[in-house]
């Protein structure tokens, strides 16, 4: 009996024999939006804790220049660039996920790719628009095609781990690695691959800055492939690959359904407030009840929000009066509170003074978030939302389909304004003027014929 090819051979064939021109309008288009999405949320988490530390810790052990750091400028060897950018676009949960991969599938593989665009350049390799989109599409289509077949609940951090390979992938695509190079550099990132969820557990930066070791992990990943190095081949089904060690079972028939007919970066979903996806359903579903019902307030008696074990596991977590941001980011009784007293739901809902107010903390110690018994270990949704108010009335919403997601989506003008603040948010006080610049430019990327000019607007003059 013939044994069965790693589905990884899958993957690498679909990389290396997708063109451009292959590529639908709606695939580029979803590409468009949220390589500016992740431009945004990346020079917004310039003012995330433990930025200048993170980049300190790179500078003292890795000298030299490579990549420039987003927002604030300086430069790093290429893998410490991309392991600093990582983090940036994850710190802030505001970048964009695949809800049915459970993975955020921009941070690691942008902050990667661009990093190697700047790296390669400086050897006469320039990355033109038409080939950084076929990198994002065909990279996103790797890491929630893995994500999406897993059958079991997180225990690694999938963003980065998964995240990894659809880096790889990128990276491949852009530096067009032949199969066998494309299959070193997989098994090669598998060597190196990490990243857990008790950083999660214990609320900690850590958290996002796994996105960046896998980011960092990916550029030395493929860059000791183009040297000869040869990689494992079961990286995925092998008896101790990915999807059997550090994912506890997958559906075959999942990982590969739809490759290259069903565009997996059109299933992407926006994150319109910068917290834990998982926050997103109870954070809108109270958003709706207070503007149809006139909720006040001061007049809820409690929130009960019944979600999936896997929302649950995120985002159960309680109000303290000592949380830090990475913790309130993924605290639903946080979000929710935050929403219902101040109408909205950004950055600067997560500064001390709003963690510490005394008002947020007492509605949410109101709002509690208990798991439905959902069989489904990655299931998201669907929630519902009770608020009883203090003379009894209940106002209940089930949500199958939260804000942000492509069936329920944020407008043109929505996704723009919020490209627009995260821009205003950077720590480099970049002018006003760059980000209309930035818009316009990826707009018409398939005209740009070398993308370095989309990071020479997101550092200080």
């Amino acid at each position: 009996m013939t044994a069965v090819p790693d589905a990884i051979e899958t993957f690498a064939n679909h990389v290396v024999g997708t063109p451009f021109d292959a590529l639908p309008p709606a695939a580029i288009d979803a590409a468009k939006v949220f390589l500016l999405d992740s431009l945004g949320v990346g020079l917004a988490g310039t003012r995330a804790p433990y930025v200048d530390e993170w980049i300190a810790g790179y500078q003292g052990t890795v000298p030299g220049a490579g990549a420039r750091i987003w927002g604030i400028g300086g430069t790093l060897p290429t893998p410490a660039a991309a392991a600093v950018n990582g983090y940036l676009i994850h710190n802030s949960e505001f970048d964009c996920v695949h809800e049915a991969a459970v993975l955020h599938p921009m941070a690691v593989l942008l902050s990667a790719l661009m990093a190697e665009v700047e790296g390669r350049a400086a050897t006469g390799a320039i990355t033109d628009g038409r080939a950084l989109l076929r990198a994002i599409v065909l990279g996103v289509d790797t890491a929630t095609s893995i994500g999406n077949a897993v059958t079991t609940g997180l225990k690694f951090f999938r963003p980065a781990t998964g995240g990894g390979f659809g880096a790889v992938a990128a990276i491949g695509a852009m530096a067009g690695l032949d199969r066998e190079a494309l299959l070193d550099a997989f098994g090669l990132y598998y060597g190196q691959a990490g990243g857990t969820m008790q950083a999660h557990t214990e609320g900690l930066a850590m958290l996002a800055m796994q996105a960046g070791f896998c980011a960092r992990d990916a550029v030395v990943a493929v860059r000791m492939a183009e040297q000869g190095i040869p990689g494992t081949r079961g990286t995925l089904e092998g008896p101790f690959g990915f999807l059997n060690l550090m994912e506890d079972g997958y559906d075959r028939a999942v990982l590969l359904d739809g490759l290259g007919t069903t565009w997996r970066i059109t299933e992407v979903a926006h994150k319109p407030f910068p917290s834990g996806r998982a926050t997103h359903g109870l954070v809108d579903a109270v958003t709706e009840l207070k503007a149809e019902q006139g909720i006040d307030p001061s007049a809820i008696q409690r929130v009960e929000a019944a979600v999936p074990p896997l929302t649950f596991r995120l985002i159960g977590r309680p109000v303290r009066a000592d949380m830090q941001a990475n913790y309130a980011r993924l605290s639903g009784p946080y979000t929710a509170a935050r929403m219902l007293l101040t109408g909205k739901l950004d950055l600067t809902d997560f500064t001390e003074a709003a963690m510490r107010d005394p008002a947020t903390l007492d509605l949410g110690a109101r709002i509690a978030v208990t798991a439905d018994g959902n069989p489904d270990p990655n299931a998201l949704t669907p929630i519902t939302v009770t608020v009883t108010l203090k003379d009894g009335t209940r106002h209940v919403r089930t949500l199958d389909v939260v804000y942000g997601n492509p069936a329920k989506p944020m407008t043109r003008d929505a996704h723009l304004e919020k490209f627009r603040r995260n821009l205003a948010h950077a720590r480099g006080d970049l002018p006003a003027e760059n980000a209309e610049r930035l818009i316009a430019l990826v707009d018409d990327l398939e005209s740009v014929d070398d993308v370095r000019v989309l990071l020479d607007l997101m550092v200080p003059a």
